[in-house]
Order: structure tokens, then sequence, then C-alpha cells
């Protein structure tokens, strides 16, 4: 039976450029002293590894967190603004279990159904950014 959504992807032209583009990491702006409540979501509720900073970076404050493939870096900003629109699509391979787990730790969770080929939902981490998680149908 044919996919009723096939992935756009699927069909996009080649896009190969020769430079091997990847992603390193991903920045999320906190205010300033909010490390600790980084901590408790991204590490407790998300189950990341906090990393060390280099010494040259640790002064600015924030955090690293680390899982799997992905790398997060948490940046203290002076005049901190939830980014509630932008956001990080983070690739998951068991969706279900971490909305579980999301959503026992008290977070909210919006289920969307418009990015065909995919399962995805988005929260809300605890300084009010948006986080994306999804994964393949």
């Amino acid at each position: 039976m044919a996919d009723s959504h096939p992935d756009p992807r699927d069909t996009a032209p080649d896009t190969s450029t020769g430079f091997g583009f990847g992603l390193h990491h991903v920045l999320i702006c906190l205010p300033p002293g909010g490390e600790d409540a980084c901590r408790s979501y991204y590490v407790d509720v998300l189950g990341f590894v906090e990393v060390a900073k280099p010494t040259t970076l640790a002064a600015r404050g924030g955090l690293w967190v680390r899982a799997d493939g992905l790398e997060i870096h948490l940046g203290v900003e002076e005049d901190f603004t939830p980014q509630r629109k932008a956001h990080p699509g983070i690739l998951v391979r068991e969706l279900d279990i971490l909305a579980e787990r999301i959503t026992s730790a008290g977070y909210a969770i919006t289920w969307d159904e418009n990015l065909p080929g995919h399962r995805r939902f988005h929260t809300f981490d605890n300084h009010g950014n948006r986080l994306e998680f999804l994964t393949p149908a």
C-alpha cells in the first residue's frame, strides 16, 4: 500500500555541495542563572549527559549537554526571551516513550500531524523554549 504522505525529501533535488555540511550542535538560550533549571530538564527529564565546556568558554555560564549524536549548547543571554516559534527538530527513535517521559515529568506536549511522513510533537523546556521531537512514520 502506498504511503499517503510521502516524504518530500524523496523527490527533492540533489542538495550535495561537496562541503560535507553536518550539524555540530544547536544553541538554545537561557536566562542568567538558569543553568540548574536546564539541568533538571535536559539531563533529568530528557536524559542528556552534561559535558564539560572548554575552560575558555566556561566563564560565560551556560552548559552543554549531549545524547547519542546530538549536542545542545545552552547559552546565557542577558536579555533572554524564550523562543516560542524557532526550535530544533530533534529526531528520536522511541518517540512515544520520550513523550511519556516528558508528560510524566509534568510538561505538556502537542502532537502535530502536519509533516508528511513523520510523527512529531512540540513541547517547551522549563524556560519556555520550543522543542520539536519527530520520527519517520
